[in-house]
């Protein structure tokens, strides 16, 4: 939620900086994430009146001559389409600093001198998601009473503080300016003020233009009103300032009108054509399983029979609580229009936004809850600023189907729960101060009250949110604090805790760096990169859809983390996580999920940077296998390396399934080329264990081998096999033979080319025998050469060179 601190001083008497009003309300429960101000890096951009314009033979440039309240005029070279003589712009005057810290200069351009700049508001910062559709490809017009010179910041609202509110579903109430305006007037114990709006009606009833019914449950109240003899335009320039300073694009005076309201009143609104509409009976209903509706955006949606629409001649005209149908939208050809106030389940909003992806300010609403109290009046309010800026004619009366309750919501508590529970010693007195300051009404004494909760509390029901406001207003830093007693115990870790830090200690050591991701991401990402996905877990009421679903692995977290690395030039990442993954086996509904410590990685980038004797090295699949054979050589585990090509999300050819005992414990591999692009991240790889399995396969004490005093003894062989024999199987088939005095195998070498059968691939071993007890004689030793060299020519065809 974006908050105007201009127009919250209109609301509420306070004088204050914003920077203490942050402060101030982060501490009383609604979190402040910044405050910024949209001139903040701008200088001398002044009004300028454009006295002619003349346009530049065989280019798209014009010659203006432009008044900045100077002694002369300014010669300006301007490229923009709707540049004119007579028209009050933005003047970037030489030295002026304009978006990234651009500095305007004087210049010449085709050999005529520009003193300056005739500026858009994309080139003053502001994003093209909020600017008027009609300057989005040419500079931004002032209105006619704009002095030439003046800063052009009054005019905009450039110099408004745009307070950022992070809003917890909780706290719903905020997401109007009136609600933050009470919650303001509560804080300092101010009043609000808010304006109201009189409409006039003509002598015509609304009752004969359009009727209204309800057919579905999800429905609590429709009600709509009539505006006639409209004229559409663009809005005052402060109507426009206000949307674009909290992140909505101006459309026009009607559009405009309706967003407006739902900043004031945090009551979605909706306006549709009237002369479009195929008859006059507005009905709210459940979609029907196969219809469609092109909504606003211009796309084609498939509804199903849990979407609510609003139907005119039985075909949907908008999906409920979402957004509105191409076919009856405001345009500038629109005389008549009705306007929509309504109540819709949250619940069913959320599923419909979620299942479409279709998120909107009207759908963020009733999500998480209206002002049940403010449902008309805001219809009401919107009609009459359509009499004041589009000089409509409202039509007598609403039209309404559904009743709301109104009456203050009552719940009693006492004042020896609010004191055991807060650990202070309020009096009734203090209590009745703090419920003024919130605007509930009290009745009762010190032994027993109830608090009347006005409807547009709708977060407050029970003792314990009376406690909770009462503790906030009275002031978090003047609870008591007491430290617990407890008896002195004497601790240890567990064994998951020793892993993990065993691990940890592995990992840093290794040139890895710890991190610590969400365990909440999106219903895609949560099954990812799992080896066998399960059921879902996802929540009822999620803060957003980024964050719905409870994670089935690490790894699509840790590549959002890369990625965000990645866009700001750090391309050399090793980072690891240890945490939970959840599995559900159940009814996910009823069910929990079961939780399963995991340890990742992700590497991406080069190991070793280019100098003038080293030749870069990027990293690749056995520098990851490195770290995970140092591990599970730290760990006492013999783990499996197995070719894997069924993840969708890996690389087919590079990417390995880590078995242990038998059991699948992760992977490890590089993140699939078409997935790291979604990611926008470079070559990346990852791996994933399962730390449970590890600590179950872990020997629980280590043993002590002295080092042997025997000399050992090495021989070396070199096999010519299949391409597809693995590393892995020839240590399979070697240590099946169980030979006693076998200590050590390594691949030192692979050969494919020249000189070697196409399809067949050299592999050189250097085998390692000891006796720790007495020395091994020549014979024993080729003894035990012959019956490999006989297995591996058995069992995996390999020829001897």
């Amino acid at each position: 939620m974006l908050v105007s601190y201009k127009w919250l001083k209109e609301l509420v008497d306070i004088d204050v900086t914003s920077a203490e009003l942050a402060e101030k309300m982060s501490t009383t429960g609604i979190e402040v994430e910044g405050v910024e101000v949209p001139s903040a890096g701008l200088s001398k951009l002044v009004v300028g009146h454009v006295l002619s314009c003349q346009d530049v033979p065989e280019t798209h440039l014009h010659l203006c001559q432009v008044d900045t309240g100077d002694d002369e005029p300014r010669q300006i070279v301007c490229g923009a389409p709707n540049v004119k003589a007579g028209i009050n712009v933005i003047v970037a005057l030489p030295g002026a600093r304009i978006a990234d810290n651009y500095k305007i200069k004087k210049g010449k351009m085709r050999g005529m001198e520009s003193l300056g700049m005739i500026c858009s508001l994309q080139e003053l910062g502001l994003p093209d998601s909020i600017i008027p559709k009609e300057f989005a490809e040419g500079i931004q017009i002032l209105p006619a009473d704009a002095k030439p010179g003046d800063s052009i910041f009054p005019y905009l609202d450039l110099d408004d503080q745009i307070i950022e509110l992070s809003i917890t579903p909780n706290r719903a109430d905020a997401l109007s300016m009136r609600g933050v305006a009470h919650e303001v007037a509560a804080i300092y114990g101010k009043e609000v003020h808010f304006p109201e709006k009189e409409v006039h009606e003509s002598s015509r009833k609304a009752s004969d233009m359009i009727s209204v019914a309800i057919e579905s449950e999800n429905v609590l109240t429709y009600a709509s009103r009539v505006v006639e003899n409209v004229t559409i335009e663009p809005s005052p320039q402060w109507l426009q300032n206000l949307l674009m300073n909290a992140g909505i694009r101006p459309i026009n005076n009607v559009v405009d009108v309706t967003n407006y309201v739902l900043l004031y009143f945090g009551q979605p609104m909706h306006a549709f054509d009237l002369d479009k509409f195929a008859n006059h009976s507005i009905v709210a209903r459940q979609a029907r399983d196969g219809e469609t509706l092109i909504t606003l955006d211009g796309e084609e949606r498939q509804l199903i029979s849990q979407d609510i629409v609003i139907a005119v001649n039985d075909k949907p005209v908008a999906l409920a609580g979402v957004m509105g149908g191409k076919e009856t939208e405001i345009d500038y050809g629109s005389t008549r229009v009705v306007l929509e106030a309504a109540v819709f389940d949250g619940k069913s909003i959320r599923k419909t936004s979620s299942r479409l992806n279709l998120r909107s300010e009207s759908s963020s609403r009733f999500e998480k809850g209206v002002n049940y109290d403010t449902v008309l009046e805001a219809l009401d309010f919107a009609a009459a600023m359509l009499q004041e800026l589009a000089q409509g004619q409202v039509l007598a009366g609403r039209v309404q189907a559904g009743q709301l309750p109104t009456d203050p919501v009552q719940v009693l508590t006492t004042l020896d729960y609010v004191n055991v529970r807060l650990g202070t010693d309020l009096t009734y007195t203090d209590i009745e101060k703090i419920f003024a300051k919130l605007g509930f009404g009290l009745s009762g004494d010190a032994s027993s009250f109830t608090v009347s909760v006005p409807r547009r509390r709708w977060d407050i029901s029970i003792q314990a949110d009376l406690v909770e406001e009462i503790a906030r207003i009275y002031g978090y830093d003047k609870l008591p604090t007491t430290l617990p007693e407890a008896g002195g115990t004497a601790g240890e870790l567990t064994a998951s805790q020793a892993l993990r830090r065993r691990v940890r200690t592995i990992a840093e050591g290794a040139g890895l760096t710890e991190i610590i991701s969400y365990a909440l991401t999106t219903p895609e990402k949560a099954q990812a990169f799992a080896i066998q996905p399960s059921k879902l877990t996802e929540l009822m009421w999620p803060m957003t859809i980024e964050r719905s679903a409870l994670r089935q692995n690490i790894v699509s977290g840790m590549l959002d983390t890369v990625a965000y690395n990645v866009a700001r030039k750090q391309k050399n990442l090793a980072i690891y996580e240890i945490g939970k993954i959840f599995e559900q086996e159940g009814d996910p509904k009823r069910d929990l999920p079961n939780e399963i410590d995991t340890f990742a990685f992700a590497l991406s980038g080069l190991v070793a940077e280019k100098d003038f004797q080293t030749q870069a090295q990027p990293v690749d699949f056995f520098y990851a296998k490195g770290i995970l054979e140092s591990l599970f050589d730290k760990l006492g585990v013999r783990v499996h390396f197995v070719a894997e090509k069924e993840m969708a999300s890996m690389h087919p050819g590079r990417t390995a399934r880590l078995i242990l005992n038998n059991q699948t414990i992760g992977f490890i591999g590089q993140v699939h080329p078409q997935v790291a692009s979604d990611y926008d991240i470079p070559e990346t790889y990852v791996a994933e264990l399962n730390l449970q399995i590890i600590e179950e396969n872990m020997k629980s004490n280590q043993v002590f081998n002295e080092i042997s005093k025997v000399p050992a003894v090495s021989r070396d062989i070199a096999i010519l096999v299949d391409d597809s024999t693995s590393h892995q199987d020839i240590i399979r088939i070697i240590d099946n033979l169980g030979i006693k005095y076998l200590d050590t195998i390594k691949l030192f070498d692979i050969y494919a080319g020249a000189h070697i059968e196409p399809g067949k691939k050299s592999m050189a071993y250097s085998l390692r025998f000891q006796n720790p007890q007495d020395s091994l004689r020549d014979e024993d030793v080729a003894k035990y050469m012959d019956k490999i060299t006989n297995a591996l020519v058995k069992e995996a065809g390999a020829q001897v060179r």
